[in-house]
């Protein structure tokens, strides 16, 4: 783990709402609109960006535990975006808070843990399981 890695860093990640990312086609509900777990998907993807430029090339991150809130509705073919900061480090966890916007607003919000994990170590663990 680097020394850079440290509060307050930022990632943003965007995305266009497609039918397949819809609550009717991921199985969340029967809408056609942004999914909730799509929606905690692309949190993550922000957080992760966020750090692994930091960590060394054998690490990596997963994520332990979300708390999130969907606030409002987007249809098919709108822009959303989620943004993560860093705000807490206490050793190997890390701790986020996340939020997600179309373009009317804020959709989401929340936070985030990760935690870094040695990819091959951990992948060893999981496929003797």
């Amino acid at each position: 783990m680097s020394d850079q890695l440290k509060i307050g860093l930022e990632q943003k990640v965007e995305m266009i709402v497609s039918e397949q990312l819809t609550a009717k086609e991921v199985g969340s509900g029967a809408v056609e609109v942004f999914a909730t777990p799509m929606m905690i998907a692309l949190m993550e993807k922000a957080a992760a960006q966020c750090v692994q430029p930091y960590l060394e090339e054998t690490q990596a991150t997963v994520g332990t535990r979300v708390d999130i809130s969907h606030m409002a509705a987007t249809p098919v073919g709108v822009k959303v975006y989620a943004q993560a900061e860093l705000k807490e480090i206490d050793k190997k966890k890390l701790v986020f808070s996340v939020e997600a916007f179309d373009e009317k607003g804020k959709i989401g919000e929340g936070t985030h843990e990760r935690f870094i994990i040695d990819v091959e170590r951990f992948m060893n663990k999981v496929n003797t399981k």
